[in-house]
């Protein structure tokens, strides 16, 4: 018999919330029917696999940070949007770093193709257009933003700023102002 209250969508929330407490590769399913007080099997009912089960955090996560940047970057252009999306994009990881791990998971061509990471690029684009940049500038840029925000979220995360007086912040708010500077410098207007 299947236990009350257990569904697919309530295991993925307890899930995300374990992967922010404990980090995403200790999400098992094992480990969720230990959170419930229930028997592995129960799990079994509403989520088929551990790999499903990250996918579907996985997809969350894509999700929850898409609706955060989006809201972050309404109405703004330029500077003022590369800014705000990179806000949210750090404040993102540093509240949920086991979701912020989620969203990096790998999905199938299939499920990532309707996912929220699709968002993402279109906020991206959406972003440089201010910028006007021709392809292939547009691309690299795309790739470039990328890897930054989760370069410096990453670094972060494991406390490679720690070791000196300039605080994390200053270095945040001279990045960007150097990407800005950077994307503005390939211009085509």
């Amino acid at each position: 018999m299947v236990r009350a209250g257990l569904s697919p969508e309530r295991l993925t929330l307890a899930g995300a919330e374990l992967a922010d407490e404990a980090g995403f590769g200790q999400v098992t399913l094992s480990a969720l029917a230990r959170r419930f007080d229930v028997k592995p099997a129960s799990t079994y009912a509403h989520v088929k696999s551990s790999h499903e089960l990250k996918t579907r955090i996985a997809l969350l996560a894509l999700e929850e940070l898409a609706d955060r940047v989006a809201d972050a970057v309404a109405g703004r252009a330029g500077k003022d949007a590369l800014t705000a999306f990179a806000n949210a994009y750090r404040d993102y990881a540093r509240a949920h770093p086991g979701r912020y791990e989620a969203a990096r998971y790998r999905l199938d061509p299939q499920t990532a193709a309707a996912s929220a990471g699709v968002r993402h690029a279109q906020m991206t684009r959406a972003i440089l257009r201010g910028y006007d940049l021709a392809e292939p500038d547009q691309t690299h840029a795309v790739r470039m933003l990328g890897s930054v925000f989760h370069g410096y979220a990453s670094l972060e995360a494991a406390g490679a700023f720690d070791h000196t007086d300039v605080a994390a912040q200053q270095s945040w708010a001279w990045t960007l102002d150097c990407l800005d500077t950077a994307l503005r410098s390939r211009s085509t207007r």
